[in-house]
């Protein structure tokens, strides 16, 4: 009865998602074959001023399959090429940016400042206005600080006093609860596990994080001075670090060149732009295309978490996944097409599985074997871990100074909760065959001989992770172990010590990948997404398959798991319980 009953709610859910759906997409397409026809609102054509609104999510890549095909913003990285290739349109006159109040993390923060100071140079001018800052890093200012003009609302303040990188530790909940985090690392600086192990940081999580951050607050600090026309790093600083400014002390201080209302500042960009000037939104400029006969880079997207599979993350998940089957195959694909000359891969990920990071390693290994393609990788935010993994046997790596990368490591094992069931009144018993191994990952604590065999798998892996670094970068293994032991750097930190070939973003790493094939730096190319993203219309298919509990969990989850700590807390604990060795780096938050 319960399954005829989940089964019709199952058929009247996905009945209520047709009838309102379905006239949405035909709309949709409707207004997409409109566009490409001619007909539809025209865009401005002589006079166009760019629109970015950073208090907007952006993913880093835009999603090739799913439901997300359907709902799906701007991308970063679509941000980034549109923006490179205003460059060299004329009908650009400038671009206007309504700054975010929240941090929008370093990384993005330093491509968006370069992509600006490349259209300044072109003529291009950068406005920029801002509502306030809500204390959440420098990357809010950084972001719009090579503006020519930038403008702060009316009584808005302004806290961008420093970097701060807070971890949750929960061992003394577990104390509590009778939970024991049965997990072993290698080495020192693997600190993922510490949040379960630990009631503070360890010396060396301590080192590392507090190296970390000084580097992101000190290469900002430089890139603000020097936008801004401080005469020293020390005077911006002082000024920054003093606590939060009020309006007027902002603009005697020369972070903004005054204050304005966001609608004022919009009509003072239109008459700056000329006569007939009009706005469009990032999303919807569409620059011109290469010709069908230009060189063709491909371009393979992996965001998220490692995952060995094909990633299916169900109706209700807008999380994004580096899904290792469908990443292998992209790589595979772009590879052995005649017309790709290079790829270019977007790594924006902070690890996981070794299995599958392995997979996609080795993806790379065989377009460069058997395909002689240059792979260029292109870290985004954060690249670490099993994101390193994935990158090391690249041609070339490159990152962005502020970029997270590094933490060759690894970690394994599980959360022994027999004890806190038992307080609660449940007994956990088992009856094990086929060896002492068998019973490793039950509720237990481990036996020795486990422990001793979950170190040894666990060395092997780490092991072979020292090896594929040692072959990718060309470093001694002992270098390489040197570094490892699971410690984060910041991309300016992995350049200076091998891991990273330079420091760039997306746009370079696309220029470098022309240069390791030959295409003079002039030539402008094609580039294509790989994985081809969906048809909207397959995706809309997969909207139907949820049940009416899925419907009912998921909004729960939302509820109860809405902090973005405890979702980490939570998938981390669930990788551990499925028994699985984990390269992961501990989630990173910018304050």
């Amino acid at each position: 009865m319960k399954t005829f009953i989940s089964s019709l709610l199952g058929g009247l859910v996905a009945l209520i998602l047709f009838l309102v759906l379905v006239p949405i997409v035909i709309g949709l397409g409707i207004g997409i074959m409109a566009a490409t026809s001619g007909g539809g609102n025209k865009a401005p054509t002589d006079a166009i001023v760019l629109e970015i609104d950073l208090r907007d999510d952006f993913a880093d890549q835009p999603a090739s399959s799913g439901p997300a095909v359907l709902f799906q913003t701007t991308s970063f990285i679509d941000i980034l090429g549109k923006l490179d290739a205003a460059i060299d349109d004329d009908r650009v006159k400038g671009v206007y940016i309504r700054a975010s109040e929240m941090g929008i993390g370093s990384s993005r923060a330093e491509e968006l400042r370069e992509a600006f100071l490349k259209l300044r140079a072109a003529d291009k001018f950068i406005v920029a206005h801002s509502q306030g800052m809500m204390g959440a890093g420098p990357s809010t200012l950084r972001a719009i600080s090579a503006a020519d003009e930038i403008y702060l609302q009316p009584g808005s303040d302004i806290m961008v006093n420093g970097i701060s990188l807070e971890t949750l530790f929960f061992k003394d909940l577990f104390d509590n609860l009778s939970v024991k985090a049965e997990i072993e690392q290698f080495y020192e600086y693997k600190n993922s596990p510490n949040v379960y192990k630990e009631t503070d940081y360890t010396e060396p999580h301590r080192e590392a994080m507090t190296a970390l951050a000084s580097d992101m607050w000190r290469i900002s600090l430089e890139d603000i001075a020097a936008d801004r026309g401080f005469g020293s790093v020390s005077d911006l600083k002082n000024l920054l670090e003093s606590g939060p400014l009020s309006p007027d002390e902002a603009v005697a201080g020369n972070i903004f060149d005054g204050l304005k209302w966001p609608e004022d500042a919009a009509e003072d960009v239109l008459e700056q732009a000329g006569e007939s000037a009009e706005f469009l939104p990032i999303a919807q400029y569409h620059p011109a295309l290469a010709k069908p006969t230009a060189p063709l880079i491909a371009v393979i997207g992996g965001e998220g978490a490692i995952i060995t599979g094909t990633g299916d993350q169900g109706l209700f998940s807008d999380e994004s996944v580096m899904a290792s089957d469908p990443i292998a195959e992209a790589i595979l694909k772009a590879g052995r097409d005649k017309n790709v000359e290079a790829l270019v891969f977007r790594v924006d990920s902070p690890g996981g599985s070794p299995t599958a990071s392995d997979q996609i390693w080795r993806a790379i290994e065989r377009v460069q074997d058997e395909e002689g393609k240059p792979v260029v990788v292109s870290m985004g935010s954060v690249a670490a871990s099993g994101g390193y993994y994935v990158s090391a046997g690249a041609d070339a790596i490159l990152a962005n100074r502020t970029t997270i990368t590094g933490s060759i490591g690894v970690y394994g094992g599980k959360l022994a909760i027999a004890d806190g069931l038992r307080r609660i009144g449940i007994n956990p018993s088992a009856i094990t065959v086929g060896g002492e191994f068998a019973s490793a990952f039950n509720t237990e604590t481990f036996t020795e001989a486990q422990r001793a065999e979950l170190w040894e798998s666990l060395k092997r892996t780490y092991d072979r992770f020292l090896e594929i670094v040692s072959e990718g970068r060309g470093l001694d293994t002992a270098r390489v172990h040197e570094i490892a032991k699971g410690r984060v750097w910041s991309g300016e930190a992995a350049k200076q010590i091998g891991l990273v070939n330079e420091t760039g973003g997306y746009i370079d790493a696309i220029a470098k990948a022309k240069e390791l094939a030959g295409i003079e730096a002039d030539t402008k190319v094609r580039v294509k997404l790989y994985p081809t993203p969906e048809n909207p219309f397959q995706a809309f298919s997969e909207l139907f398959g949820a049940s009416a509990e899925s419907a009912e969990a998921a909004a729960t989850l939302n509820q109860v798991l809405g902090d973005e700590r405890f979702q980490t807390l939570l998938k981390e604990s669930l990788a551990l319980q499925k028994g699985g060795t984990q390269m992961s780096t501990p989630e990173i938050r910018e304050n």
